[in-house]
Parts: structure tokens; sequence; C-alpha cells
């Protein structure tokens, strides 16, 4: 399972790193560039939610391969493409597969995985998720820059293709599990979240680049009409897609506004790190890769760590690890500029790193462990929505401090990364309301009920039955 994770969040920033080279290739403009790389995002995001329910009524390990064979279809088609147009709607293809799958890795885990086994399964996917992000431009810099067999940069998009075949090849060995019987998919649901999604997400990727015209603000007000309609109507609908009990719980409503914050932080930290030295300072892609290649690696170290951070502190490490990404942030700014500092900037990259590995390695359990059980199958489906609309938000607000005339590169890098410690700090004191909840983390709290025998292994604190707690 954690194989398809890693390649669907490794495509939403591995082609970022190839676009220069895309752009050469097919002659691709401006516009179908910022198509390129936000339709991946668009699809995927949209049908996180919808696709969660539609594991619950057809089966997860059915709509795990459904959705594996379709990005698989899709990665294949991006690297064969012969235009601009054929490459855009491959990643669609693409991100309405990863769109498929993503709800299902959670669902399996929460239904499938023993409680005492549970926090650390969700652990490794909060881990797997982080070094995703981080890794495709790393991956994306090395292929583009080794040129393997002549491929350029159609190497990028069929890296993915042999794990997705490892990915279906381990999918025999899944549980044929699904939700509750008798549940539905509620259409009016579907209509709105995708629209309204859809409505946000694509003006925050093309409005930059644009220059914010009014079709970009009109779009945006759209999605959040629909949203808004969408939330309005939940208790009205027989078989919402969004359990209604969501709003009234307060630490699944700080959870996920938890990490929509925060990942309106990380993506475009490293997409601004990428841009800044390859744009300002002439690097080359595979030398920007490498240069932010520690950031990457101690966010493995960083996330191996967090179980046992999170068994003894609990949420403190959120706190701790966002105040840390933040002054990561800031010191970062007067170094990368001068020969000497980017040197002093290795370690500095390298303990943002380890924070960032820690945050996303403990995030998903310690949020969900929080959860009352009939709001926890909905956070599960609403947790990755979070992230990427969160990541959407990030990189535009951040390209626009970024390009707001200022008096040199660096000073506009410094503005870029003031906006980043910003983020963090936010996320620090919103990860306080999750301290402030009276019940105990879930890896202590499974961990003596396992030895303790008092409750069934397959159920966690205030979780509801395996069909519930699988929910949408």
């Amino acid at each position: 399972m954690l194989s398809a994770t890693f390649v669907q969040l490794l495509n939403v920033t591995v082609a970022q790193i190839a676009a220069p080279a895309i752009r050469t290739d097919l002659g691709a403009g401006s516009g179908a560039m910022q198509l390129i790389l936000a339709g991946y995002t668009l699809t995927y995001a949209c049908l996180l939610i919808t696709a969660a329910r539609l594991g619950d009524q057809y089966g997860y390990h059915r709509l795990f391969v459904l959705g594996t064979v379709v990005f698989m279809a899709g990665s294949v088609a991006a690297a064969c493409a012969p235009d601009a147009t054929t490459l855009i709607a491959a990643r669609l293809v693409q991100g309405a597969g990863s769109g498929l799958v993503a709800p299902q890795v959670l669902s399996i885990i929460q239904v499938a995985v023993p409680a005492a086994r549970r926090p650390r399964a969700l652990g490794l996917f909060g881990a797997t998720m982080g070094v995703a992000s981080l890794a495709g431009p790393l991956i994306g810099g090395l292929l583009v820059g080794a040129d393997l067999f002549g491929l350029g940069w159609r190497a990028v998009f069929l890296v993915p293709v042999p794990v997705a075949l490892v990915s279906l090849v381990g999918a025999t060995a899944l549980p044929r599990t699904r939700g509750a019987s008798g549940q539905r998919v509620d259409g009016v649901g579907v209509l709105l979240t995708t629209v309204g999604f859809g409505a946000l997400v694509l003006p925050l990727a093309l409005g930059g680049e644009a220059g914010w015209p009014w079709w970009t603000w009109a779009t945006l007000a759209v999605g959040v009409a629909f949203l808004g309609c969408f939330a309005l109507t939940l208790p009205h609908r027989p078989h919402p897609l969004v359990h209604p009990s969501l709003f009234r719980d307060r630490s699944a409503r700080a959870g996920v506004l938890l990490v929509f914050v925060f990942n309106t932080g990380v993506p475009s930290f490293t997409y601004l790190l990428f841009l800044h030295l390859q744009s300002a300072l002439g690097y080359s892609a595979l030398t920007a890769a490498l240069t932010s290649a520690p950031f990457a690696a101690a966010a493995v170290l960083g996330s191996r760590g967090a179980p046992a951070l999170a068994r003894r502190h609990g949420a403190a490490v959120l706190t701790v690890s966002a105040l840390v990404l933040a002054g990561t942030a800031l010191a970062l700014a007067p170094l990368v500029g001068t020969a000497g500092g980017r040197l002093a900037a290795l370690p500095v990259l390298a303990l943002g790193g380890a924070a960032f590995g820690s945050f996303t390695a403990s995030v998903f359990a310690l949020v969900l462990a929080r959860v009352d059980g009939s709001a926890a199958g909905s956070v599960s489906g609403l947790l990755p929505t979070a992230q990427q609309l969160g990541g959407s938000i990030g990189v535009a607000a951040a390209g626009l401090v970024y390009f707001t005339p200022a008096a040199g590169p660096g000073t506009a890098f410094r503005h870029a990364m003031i906006y980043e410690a910003a983020v963090f700090a936010v996320t620090a004191l919103i990860s306080l309301r999750l301290r402030d909840r009276d019940r105990p983390a879930a890896p202590r709290a499974d961990a003596e009920r396992a030895a303790g025998g008092s409750e069934p292994p397959d159920r966690g604190p205030g979780e509801a039955p395996e069909c519930e707690a699988a929910g949408s």
C-alpha cells in the first residue's frame, strides 16, 4: 500500500524539476506548462472524498487495484506524449488514478490493522507521504541530469510504472474489505465537492502565471460557494459523503485544519528553494537536487524516530517540529546567496528535514487517535484532501510573495522565507489544540489495551466498528 502512496505523492512534485526540459522539448507555452503541473493535483484533490465512499460501497481492494491501473496507464501515456496537449490529458488521468487509490490506503489501515499495530502503520503512512513529496524534486533532478537511455524528462514519468506493478502484485494480499452494507454514493455531494475543489485548485494553479485576471477570482468564488453549500446541506442528506459529526468534533476540526495549514508551507518551501536555486542562482537541475538532499535525507531519519517521540510526548512533537521548521526558514534566508552561506545552509536544511520527518510521521496517527469514532472515517478522507488543497494554496501564495517586486532575488527569497516561517508558527499554535485533548495518545493507549486484553485488538479508543471507522 505504501509503495502506491509513495509514487502518488512523488508525482505531485517530480514534474516541477523537469518543467524546463518539457517546455523546450514540446514547445509548451507557459499556460500549457501550468496545466501540466497542475492537472495532476486537480483531479487528485477532486476525487479523494468521492473515492472514499466508492471504496465503502464497492470494496477498498477493488478501488485500490482500479486506481493503480488507471495511474499506471496515465504514467505510460505521459512518458510517450508527443505534444503538450497529450501530456496534459495524461496528467489528468494520473491524478484520477491517485485520487481513487489514496483514501483506500487509510481505510484498509483502519479496518485491517490491529489496534496495537495501527499507530506504527499510520506513522509509516505519514512518513511515506512526507518523504515522497521531498523525493520528487531530488529524483526528478537526478533523472533529468542523467538522461537515462536518452529519454530525458520522459524517464520522470516512467519511474512510477515498475513501482505501480509492485503495488498490483502486492494487492493480492490485501483483505477484501468494505464499509457498511447499504451505503450509497451521494450524487449531490459528489457534484458539489468535485466542482468546489476543482474551482479552488484550478485558479490557484494558473492564476499567478496569468496575472490573476477576473476569471480566477470568479472561479474561486464559485468553489467557495459550492463547498459552502455542501457543508450546509450535509445534515439533510441520507448518505452524506462526510459525516456531519465532523463539524462538532473539536479534535477533528483541529486535525484537518492542522494538516491544511502545515501543507500551505511544506510544498511551497521546496518549490521556492528549487526555484531560487535554478532561476536566481543558475544551478542546474541536478545541482539544485543535490543541494536540497540534506533536507530529504534528514526527513527519513526524523520519521524513523517519530513513533517513539509521539508515544512519549504526544502532540508536543508536532508543536516542536513546526517551530523548528519556522526557525529553519528564517535561518535559511540570509544563507542561500553566497558560496560560504550555501555551505552553512546544509546543516540548517538537515535540521529542518528532521523536523519535517517527525511531523509528517506523527500527525496522522495523533489526529486520528483524538477523533471520536463517528467522525473518524470522514477525517480519514478529508486529511489527504486538506493536504492537497493546502499545497495548492501554499504554492500560489508563496509564489505571490516571491514574485512581488523586491530589491533583488535575495530580498525576494527572504520575503518568501518569512511567509514560510509564519505558516509554520501558525501550525505550532493549532497543534496546541490537540495537546489539550484529555485522551491519551493512541500508541500508548493501544499498547496498554493490547497488553491487558480488555478490548478486542481491532478497535481503538473511541473508534467505531470497522465498517464505520473506515467510512468516507
